[in-house]
Order: structure tokens, then C-alpha cells, then sequence
């Protein structure tokens, strides 16, 4: 009996097994000398929370009803393996039963502890914000060797990046007191000084001085007085891409052999290191012979004019690149634009001699490819017809790399869509000669809201504004479509309030239609408005003092009416259109002595043409193309027809229908000002404008131009056009008579330009930087004209386009040159809504 008892309690001894050793530790009373074969009865775990207790035994790879030698090597693995997991700081498999030949087995875990907290020291705000993003530590996770070493790395290569390269990171472990088997993380840093790069030394360079190499050195520059405004410090990732970009440089300068030998860091001091470069530059090699194989299209004679590659010109791989696949104008686009989807050039080059090449270009022209399906998606809101309307691609037609272009950029100026997101994604399918041709597209919302205020006549005047860019009026009296209104269409429908109070009160509606009849791109405008005015003292009105400012027996009342149609041209080419407008004014003045009549009605009835020709490719932030207009707005020339002495006749026969002629030209170009980023735009303008007249003796100041400011619009007497010159006051370079009272500008002129740099192109704000130099003036008459008296400003500025609300905007400006009312130049602020200068 105590024979049988003893047997039983030695099974029951555990042996533990350590997660650090390689090894099973066994009990000596489970005979360590001569082990025995057992049937696994069963295993259970213990000591876990957080894992799966079934995972686990699959993991130890330990089989109920397998058979398992104790000791043995089947134990020692499963310790092993649970240990690979990185999951546990200690493991113990013991035996818990014997029962006849069965043995029964528990493992115990313990697991390691798991993050309840991170301290980061030794950063600002703004750091420890970036670097949560990259260590991206969360709670409850468990803390490993593995992250340990993995914070140390990201944290620092984050700094390396900054130019700290003596960056020390110690990440201290220590008991949470608050949750059992958790720890709290200290992360603490010292980024200790930058590196900067001392000097830069060069050998074996001849073709190239040590001037033009470190200039081609782009990103690694060395601590000088004229590298002030570029950053000196020392980044591998950096010195390694200008090391790539210098071999470049020289490859385009025909240096084609040209390596690097060897580069290496020297640490000269704490915060400073040398950098040293050995390069070996070759031969400069020149092209020689072009040859072209395999072109049935087009003759040699025209591949050789499009590449624009001569014999005896300096070997440039990147340029020979450019002229056959990258520019708008290359090789490969003459293929594109007819068809050739599938075509493909091999440039094969023969060093000839010691200094010259050969090119074979190897051709295969392949067979035109059809377009078959052209899909449109991403459109929640606008209707399909909407867009495929805009297209140049359309079924059974020959493959075209520049109606795709061209059907990219009119999909952006619809307004309706992303531009930055618009992708044409082409399929082609050589087994049958298609390409399907699919435009991804990203909605933006266009409506816009306006709440603004604006100076005028010496008032403010407040604005109140509903913009409906998407609208769809033949979904109006459709109660589903109304979420909240009828959209998809592409109509514009506009509401626009303007009130001073009750001095001013002005009303517009207006609406177009894009494609009036659905099947041409011939568009619709109609416009109404209403304006009202009560009387005030004309002494107030000339910043003096009178008696009572408002005087209700006084009145002008404006009713005007207009309607347009603006058609596509084909000829000189299709970015042409013209636009022809008819519109009403309707004046009716009571006892208003501040017009050109006091009583009675004063008639506007005009026509406007405009030829104009748009060629930009984003309307939000524009990068290359350019925009020119010339409007030719006139009246009947009622002078000639009526036989009336003006000179001698009252005011209310001879305004009763006013006349003029009025001419202006604007032009705008956009060109990016790097060759490889489009990004940094230069945008150039020019205006020019002219009122005339048909009598001298009927002449008015109606139309007539307000030169100076932000070109705000806000109220105008006589209707006329608001020019912003900035760095001036609002219409300060209008012109005056000696008593201070303004003529009224019939001729200016203006000229801009624009350096603009993208600070965000997202779809839910696009804004951008820009510094610019304006000149602008106005004239009252032709004879005035001073083409070269500009009057100067510059300035830098900001824009903001938000759907909800347009266009938003600030510039700061100086005036350097005097206006025609003394001190409303120099240092002026502008604000911006909704019009771009």
C-alpha cells in the first residue's frame, strides 16, 4: 500500500519548463534516467486572460490521444514553440493525473504585461503628435522586446530625418499601480544637436566645376552664407537621392559613364560633418546616327522632325526620354492621338567610337484600337448625362490620348466634380483591338452660401446670397427629387440680396441653362433685378456735413432684365466661344438730383458680344492654359437718329435713352515655373477697356470704370465696372476734377502677375499662397491716356476655396505710387469673396 501511495504522488510532482532556457526542466522523480511512453488523457491551460486557450494547445502542437514520452522531446518542443510567440515572460508544463497508462497535462502561462499608458519626454507638442501617429502604441497591447526596439527605431529615424543623428531614446518599463500585469512606458528623448554639413568635397570632377556639382547636389548643402535659405543639414535618405540626381546631371550632360567611386562621413565636431565624393567621369558622348525600324505610319523624316534630336547634339538620355513618351508633343503622342494604343519604342544604342552614338529605334506600331465602352462612375448627384455630355471619347471612335486629356479638363470645369480626383482609367484589350475607357469620378458640393460686406458710395452695404450650381428645374415639381432641392442637372439657379437698410435695398434672380435643348453645348442665361433707393443729403454723400441724411421723398427705382446665349465655336478651334446678351434697365427717378436726371424715366438698352477662347485646366487652382475675352457692349445709336440738339437739350430728353460703346479685352496665361513640379504656377494678366460715345454732347458716365482696391462689387450708381488694383483704395484711381468729385473712368488699363503656390488641393478646401506686382489706372478720356503711368503695388496674399461658400481670400499690398486722392495709397489690407484678381 505505501509502495502503491508513493508511486501516485511522484506523478503528481510537476516539471516546469523556463521560457528563457532551450530546454524542459524535469522532475528527477519522473525517472530523468529512464523515461517512460504515456497516452496524452488531455491538456488544459491556465493563466491567461486575454488568448484562446484552444489556440494555444494547437499551438504547443501537444495531441489528446497521441502518445508522449516523459520526459521527452515532444514537451520540450511545445515550450519552444509557445516561447516563438513573443506572448509570455514564463511557461510551465506540469503533469496534474495518472490514471493507468494516461497522462494528463496542464500548461501555465504567464503573460507579459500589457500597455496602459505612454509617457513621451523631452518633445513639443507638435512632435509627440507625429510621432504617436508612427508608433501608432494602443492600450491593452502587450509590451514585447519587439516593440521596445521597434519605438527606439521609429523614433529615431523620425529625428535622422530632422538632421539629429545623435538623437538618444531610453524607453523605461515600470509597474502600473492602478491595473495588475501592466506598465506604463516612459519614452524619453534627446535629440541633442543637428548635423550639418560643413563642407563638401569633390574630386575627380573636371567637365563640371566643384560649383555646377554642388548645385546639382540639390538636397545636401553645405553651411554657407548663400545657402541661407536652404536647409544645411545632413539627411542619408537625402545625400542618397543627390547622389542618384548627380549622375543624372551628368548623364545630361552627355556624360554617360559617369559614377560615383566612393563617398564617405567624416563627424568633424558634434553638430557638424564632411562629405566626401570621388566620381569618375567618362567620355562626353554625342549622338550620331537615329535610325527608325519598323514604322509603316509615319516616314522617318516625320519621326525625326517631331523628335527634335540632331546628329552632333549632347548625348541627354532624359531628354531623348522626354521627346519619345513625356511631352505633350512626343513621339509616343502621335501614335496615341491616332489610335495606336498599342504602340512601343525601343531605343537601342551603339557606342560608335570614342565619343559618339548610334540609336536604332526599334518600332512596333501594333493595330489601331477602337474605344468600346466608355463608363462614367462615382456620379452620386449629378445625372450621367451630365457628364457624358462633356466628353471627346465616345464608342467606335479611334483610341485618342488627347480627347482623353481634353474630356479630363471639361469635366473639371463643370464645377460638379473633384478635379484633382477625376481619373481616366483605360483597359485595352489587344486580343480584340478595344480599349474601354472608364472616368473615376469624386463629387464635391458647389452651392454656395454668401454673407459679405462691402463700401460703397459711403455706406455699407450688406450682401445675402444662395448659389445653386447643380440645380434641375424639370425635377421641380417632382416631391422625390426634392432632398432639399432638385439637383443633378447642371443648371444654375442664384438669389442674390443686397440692403444698406433703408437707403438701399437691390434684388437679382437669375438662371442658365448649360445645354439649352439637351443636344448642343449652347447655353441660356436670363437674369432680373430690382433696386431701390430713397433720397439722402448730397453734402453726406461728399463725406461733409448737411441736414437730414435720408429724405423719403426721394427715389430711384431700377428694374433690369437680361438674356444671353453663349454657344461653342469649331473654328479657329473649339476652346472658342461667343456669347450674345440683350438687357433692359429701366431707371425711375423722383427728385433724385444725384443722377443725370431728377425726374422721370432714364432707359438702358443694350447688346454685348464676347469672342473668347479658355484653355485652363482646373478652374480652382489653375496650372497651365490661358483665358482671353473680347466684349464689345453697345447701344443703339440714338443720336444719329433723332434730330435733337443735345448740347442745348434738358437733361430728361437727352438721357432718356443713353448711349455708348464700350470695349474690353482681358487676357490671362498660365505657366508652371518648374520643369518636373506643376505645382508652382506663374499666372500673367493683362486689361485693357474703353467707353465711348456716339455725341460728345450725350455722353454719360454710365458704364464707366472704378479703377483701384479689391474689385469688390458692391453699390454703384451708374452701374460701372469695379477693378481691383491692390495696394489702393477702392476706386482711388478713378479720375477727379479739381474740387475732389469723380470724373468717371472711360479708359484703364491693368497688368498682373502671380506667383501661386498650392497649400492644399483637397476636395473639402482648396487653398493656395500667392505673391504678386500689379500696375493699373484710369483715364476720362482717350486723349488722357498715359500708357506707361501705371500707378505700381506688390504684395503676397492667400485664397481659400470652400464649396459652401466660393472663393475667400486676403492680400496685403503696398501702393508705391500717389492716387488721385492723397494718402489712399501704401500699405493696404483686401478681403476677397468670391472673384479671383
Amino acid at each position: 500500500m505505501i509502495k502503491r501511495l508513493t508511486f501516485i504522488l511522484t506523478l503528481f510532482i510537476s516539471f516546469t519548463a523556463i521560457a528563457q532556457e532551450t530546454d524542459t526542466i524535469y522532475n528527477p522523480a519522473l525517472y530523468y534516467n529512464s523515461p517512460k511512453t504515456y497516452e496524452l488523457g488531455g491538456v488544459t491551460v491556465s493563466g491567461v486572460k486575454h488568448l484562446e486557450t484552444n489556440v494555444l494547445v494547437q499551438i504547443s502542437g501537444l495531441r489528446v490521444g497521441s502518445q508522449l514520452e516523459v520526459p521527452g522531446e515532444k514537451v520540450t518542443k511545445a515550450v519552444n514553440k509557445l516561447y516563438k510567440q513573443g506572448l509570455f515572460s514564463d511557461i510551465q508544463i506540469t503533469a496534474t493525473k495518472l490514471i493507468d497508462k494516461q497522462i494528463y497535462l496542464n500548461i501555465h502561462l504567464q503573460e507579459r504585461p500589457r500597455l496602459s499608458e505612454v509617457n513621451y519626454n523631452g518633445t513639443s507638442k507638435s512632435e509627440t503628435n507625429k510621432i504617436k501617429e508612427r508608433l501608432k502604441l494602443q492600450k491593452g497591447t502587450q509590451v514585447t522586446d519587439y516593440m521596445i526596439s521597434n519605438i527606439n527605431t521609429i523614433v529615431g529615424n523620425y529625428f535622422k530625418e530632422k538632421g539629429f543623428y545623435n538623437v538618444d531614446v531610453n524607453v523605461l518599463q515600470r509597474d502600473d499601480p492602478n491595473e495588475a500585469n501592466s506598465v506604463i512606458l516612459d519614452i524619453n528623448m534627446d535629440r541633442n544637436n543637428k548635423i550639418k554639413i560643413k563642407n563638401i568635397f569633390i574630386e575627380g570632377n573636371g567637365a563640371l566645376s566643384d560649383k555646377k556639382v554642388k548645385k546639382a547636389i540639390k538636397g545636401s548643402k553645405e553651411k554657407r552664407l548663400r545657402n541661407f535659405f536652404k536647409s544645411s543639414k545632413y539627411i542619408e535618405e537625402k545625400w542618397y537621392e543627390d547622389k542618384i540626381g548627380l549622375i543624372t546631371k551628368y548623364n545630361e550632360e552627355g556624360y554617360r559613364d559617369a559614377i560615383i567611386i566612393s563617398d564617405s562621413i567624416e563627424q568633424v565636431s558634434e553638430d557638424r560633418v564632411n562629405l566626401y565624393l570621388k566620381l569618375k567621369e567618362g567620355n562626353q558622348y554625342f549622338f550620331n546616327d537615329i535610325t527608325w525600324v519598323g514604322n509603316t505610319v509615319y516616314t522617318s523624316y516625320d519621326l525625326d522632325r517631331v523628335l527634335k534630336v540632331k546628329q552632333g547634339d549632347v548625348y541627354n538620355q532624359s531628354y531623348l526620354n522626354e521627346r519619345l513618351r513625356e511631352d505633350d508633343d512626343a513621339v509616343s503622342n502621335l501614335y496615341l492621338d491616332n489610335g495606336y494604343l498599342f504602340f512601343n519604342v525601343n531605343p537601342v544604342e551603339r557606342v560608335i567610337g570614342k565619343d559618339s552614338i548610334n540609336i536604332e529605334m526599334r518600332m512596333v506600331e501594333g493595330k489601331q484600337a477602337t474605344i468600346d465602352r466608355v463608363n462614367i462612375v462615382g456620379n452620386t448627384k449629378t445625372h450621367e448625362h451630365v457628364a457624358r455630355r462633356e466628353l471627346y471619347t465616345y464608342p467606335g471612335e479611334l483610341f485618342s490620348k488627347s480627347d482623353i486629356i481634353r474630356s479630363v479638363r471639361e469635366l473639371a470645369q463643370l464645377g460638379h466634380f473633384d478635379p484633382e480626383a477625376i481619373n481616366p482609367d483605360i483597359k485595352p484589350h489587344p486580343e480584340s483591338g478595344t480599349v474601354d475607357i472608364t472616368y473615376e469620378l469624386a463629387e464635391k458640393a458647389n452651392d454656395q452660401i454668401e454673407l459679405s460686406g462691402g463700401w460703397g458710395a459711403g455706406m455699407i452695404i450688406g450682401t445675402v446670397g444662395l448659389r445653386f450650381s447643380n440645380f434641375s428645374i424639370r425635377n421641380i415639381f417632382n416631391k422625390e427629387a426634392w432632398s432639399p432641392l432638385p439637383t443633378g442637372d447642371g443648371q444654375t439657379l442664384s438669389i442674390r440680396a443686397q440692403t444698406n437698410g433703408s437707403y438701399y435695398n437691390s434684388y437679382s434672380l437669375s438662371f442658365t441653362e448649360p445645354w439649352l435643348g439637351g443636344k448642343k453645348p449652347t447655353s441660356l442665361s436670363t437674369s432680373i433685378y430690382y433696386s431701390q433707393q430713397t433720397g439722402f443729403n448730397r453734402n453726406a454723400y461728399y463725406y461733409s456735413q448737411g441736414s437730414d441724411r435720408f429724405d423719403t421723398g426721394q427715389s430711384q427705382k431700377i428694374f433690369g432684365a437680361s438674356v444671353g446665349l453663349a454657344r461653342r465655336l469649331k473654328w479657329p478651334d473649339d476652346y472658342f466661344s461667343l456669347y450674345n446678351e440683350v438687357s433692359y434697365q429701366n431707371f425711375r427717378l423722383k427728385n433724385w438730383q444725384y443722377y443725370l436726371i431728377s425726374d422721370g424715366t432714364s432707359n438702358n438698352f443694350s447688346f454685348t458680344t464676347t469672342l473668347s477662347r479658355s484653355s485652363i485646366d482646373n478652374p480652382l487652382y489653375t496650372r497651365r492654359g490661358s483665358s482671353f475675352s473680347l466684349s464689345l457692349k453697345f447701344t443703339p445709336p440714338y443720336s444719329l437718329f433723332e434730330d435733337l440738339d443735345y448740347e442745348r437739350a434738358a437733361d430728361d430728353e437727352r438721357y432718356k435713352w443713353i448711349e455708348y460703346h464700350k470695349w474690353v479685352f482681358k487676357g490671362k496665361m498660365y505657366n508652371g515655373l518648374l520643369p518636373k513640379n506643376d505645382k508652382l504656377v506663374l499666372y500673367t494678366g493683362a486689361e485693357f477697356g474703353y467707353l465711348g460715345y456716339y455725341d460728345k454732347d450725350k455722353r454719360s458716365p454710365f458704364e464707366g470704370f472704378e479703377v483701384g482696391g479689391d474689385g469688390m462689387s458692391g453699390y454703384s450708381m451708374y452701374g460701372s465696372d469695379n477693378i481691383g488694383v491692390r495696394g489702393y483704395e477702392n476706386g482711388s484711381l478713378t479720375p477727379i476734377q479739381a474740387n475732389g468729385r469723380r470724373l468717371g473712368g472711360n479708359v484703364y488699363s491693368k497688368l498682373t502677375a502671380e506667383v501661386r503656390y498650392p497649400l492644399s488641393l483637397s476636395q473639402s478646401a482648396t487653398i493656395y499662397a500667392l505673391a504678386f506686382a500689379e500696375a493699373g489706372n484710369a483715364w476720362y478720356d482717350f486723349e488722357d491716356v498715359q500708357p506707361f503711368n501705371l500707378k505700381r503695388s506688390a504684395g503676397l496674399g492667400l485664397r481659400i476655396f470652400l464649396p459652401m461658400f466660393g472663393l475667400l481670400g486676403i492680400d496685403w499690398a503696398y501702393g508705391f505710387d500717389e492716387a488721385n486722392l492723397p494718402g489712399q495709397n501704401g500699405s493696404q489690407f483686401h478681403f476677397v469673396i468670391g472673384q479671383q484678381f
